[in-house]
């Protein structure tokens, strides 16, 4: 059975929202000059400035949670084939992020 109305409200801790300001930031930087990816520009800033706000509870819109969640869905898949091609720092340093995107995935995603 399907749920009438979903919750798009998120509490997240102090390194998380670290994280996914830095991942929204990275993001805004790799799109922004595409006239393309205008609603991602969009969606991404609106987050960012969601997170910067410093409120305990952040709300997003349905579209800001499934582009944040299949950008980081899609992270965590590049993470994994660069870890297995990378050598031991360049692995020891990706396993850390893809943990941490991973954290955020199955806390608050799932």
């Amino acid at each position: 059975m399907k749920k009438l109305f979903t919750n798009y409200n998120f509490q997240f801790d102090k390194n998380e929202r670290k994280l996914l300001k830095t991942f929204c930031t990275q993001t805004l930087k790799q799109i922004e000059g595409d006239s393309k990816f205008y609603s991602e520009t969009k969606a991404f800033n609106s987050i960012l400035n969601k997170l910067n706000n410093g409120e305990s509870t952040i709300k997003f819109t349905k579209d800001e949670l499934t582009k944040l969640k299949f950008q980081i869905q899609q992270n965590v898949q590049f993470l994994k084939k660069e870890i297995a091609k990378s050598g031991f720092i360049k692995k020891w340093l990706y396993n850390s992020m893809l943990k941490q995107y991973e954290n955020i995935l199955t806390k608050h995603f799932s």
